[in-house]
C-alpha cells in the first residue's frame, strides 16, 4: 500500500486556526464592549463637569455684566456728585459772604437793642413814679382774665365785687333751663347735650365767666352749684378757698361750669348750709337763681309746691345766712313765680348787697 503524504494545511489544521481566530475575535469583542462601557461612564462624568463649568461661566458672565452696569451708574453718580460739589462750593462761598454781612448787621442790632433796653428801663422808672402818685390801678390792667362780652360792651350792674373771700352760689336746678313752665317741662326731657344749649343756662354760664374776670387778684373765691344738694364746682375743693390770682383755677372754674347740666329741684337751704361750711366764712356772697326754692333739706312728699310753701322754704333758708355779709342777687326771672323778685330784692337790701336782673343779651 502506498503511504499517504502528510500536508501541513490539512483540514484539521485549518479548523484549529479558525477556532483560534474566532476565539481572538470573541475576546476582542468582549474587551472592546467593556472598554466602551467604561468610556461611556467616564465621558458622562466629564459631560456633567463641562455642563457645570459652562453654567458657572454663564453666571460669571452675567455678574460681570451687572458689575459693569453698576460701575457705569457709579461713574454717572460720581460725575453728578462732582457737579453738585462744585455748586455747593460756590454756594458756600456766597453764604460766607452773606454771613459776614449779617454778622456785622447783628452787631449793629445788638447795640440798638441795648439802647432800646436802656430806654425801656428809663420808661419803666417813669411809670413807677407815675403809679406812685395814683390811688387805683387801671381797671382792665388789674384783671387776670378778659371777658369783652358781645361787641366789647360794658355794663353798669352796681354789683359789689370786692371782698377777701367771695362765695358764688349758682342755681343748677331744672328751672334754669327756660323762662316758662312749658319750656322747662319740654327741655328737662331732652338729652344733656340739648339741655346745655338752653339760652337761659348759657347766659348763666356766661355770667360766671364774667364774674371770674372781675374778682380782685388778692382775694379768695369759691363757686358752688346747688339743686337738691350743693357741691363745689371743682371736685376736691369742698370747704376750701381758691386763689383768685391763679388763672388756671379761674379757667378751670369756667370750664367746669360749661359741663354742669341743670336738673332736679331747688333747695336754697342746702346751698346756704354749704356756704356755712367755709372756714373762715365769706365776706361777700353772690347768688345766681331764678325763683324761690321748691324744697328744704329733703324732697317734699308731693310734686306740687304752693307759693306760700315756697315762701316759707325761702325764709327758712335765709335764717341760715351768716350775719353781716352782703348777698348780691342776680335773678333770671321765671314765669309763675311773681314773689321771687320782691323777696330776693328785699334780701339784697337787708344785707346791704345788690340786686340785678340782667337783660337777655347780658353779659
Amino acid at each position: 500500500m502506498k503511504r499517504r503524504k502528510i500536508s501541513v494545511f490539512s483540514l484539521s489544521f485549518l479548523d484549529c486556526i479558525s477556532c483560534g481566530l474566532g476565539a481572538v475575535i470573541l475576546l476582542f469583542v468582549i474587551v472592546n464592549a467593556k472598554s466602551a462601557v467604561q468610556r461611556d461612564e467616564l465621558t458622562s462624568d466629564l459631560h456633567g463637569e463641562v455642563s457645570r463649568m459652562e453654567k458657572e461661566v454663564l453666571r460669571g458672565t452675567k455678574g460681570l455684566i451687572e458689575a459693569r452696569n453698576a460701575l457705569e451708574k457709579i461713574l454717572e453718580e460720581l460725575a453728578k456728585s462732582e457737579g453738585l460739589s462744585k455748586e455747593l462750593i460756590e454756594t458756600s462761598k456766597e453764604k460766607k459772604v452773606e454771613l459776614a454781612y449779617f454778622a456785622d448787621e447783628t452787631l449793629a442790632n445788638k447795640a440798638h437793642i441795648k439802647k432800646l433796653k436802656a430806654d425801656l428801663k428809663s420808661k419803666e422808672e417813669d411809670v413807677r413814679r407815675l403809679k406812685a402818685g395814683s390811688k387805683v390801678d387801671d381797671e382792665d390792667g388789674s384783671k387776670l382774665r378778659v371777658f369783652p362780652g358781645k361787641g366789647d360792651r360794658q355794663y353798669l350792674t352796681d354789683l359789689k365785687l370786692g371782698g377777701n373771700r367771695i362765695f358764688i352760689l349758682v342755681d343748677a336746678s331744672a328751672s334754669m333751663l327756660d323762662e316758662s313752665i312749658v319750656g322747662i317741662i319740654r327741655r328737662r326731657n331732652l338729652k344733656d347735650e340739648e339741655k346745655l344749649k338752653s339760652e337761659k343756662w348759657q347766659q348763666t354760664v356766661a355770667t360766671i365767666d364774667w364774674l371770674t374776670t372781675q374778682l380782685p387778684q388778692t382775694s379768695k373765691f369759691q363757686v358752688y352749684t346747688f339743686n337738691e344738694t350743693a357741691r363745689p364746682l371743682i371736685e376736691g375743693t369742698r370747704k376750701r378757698w381758691l386763689d383768685a390770682g391763679d388763672v388756671d383755677k379761674l379757667n378751670e372754674t369756667v370750664d367746669r361750669m360749661r359741663q354742669v347740666v341743670p336738673q332736679k329741684g331747688t333747695s336754697l337751704l342746702n346751698g346756704f348750709k354749704a356756704l356755712n361750711e367755709m372756714k373762715p366764712g365769706p365776706d361777700n356772697i353772690f347768688l345766681l337763681t331764678d325763683s324761690l326754692p321748691t324744697m328744704g333739706a329733703r324732697k317734699p312728699w308731693t310734686k306740687r309746691v304752693s307759693g306760700k310753701k315756697r315762701l316759707g322754704l325761702f325764709k327758712e333758708a335765709v335764717r341760715r345766712l351768716p350775719t353781716g355779709v352782703p348777698v348780691n342777687i342776680i335773678l333770671y326771672p321765671m314765669e309763675g313765680d311773681p314773689l321771687a323778685a320782691s323777696f330776693f330784692w328785699r334780701l339784697a337790701k337787708d344785707t346791704r348787697g345788690s340786686f340785678f336782673c340782667p337783660s337777655r343779651d347780658w353779659p
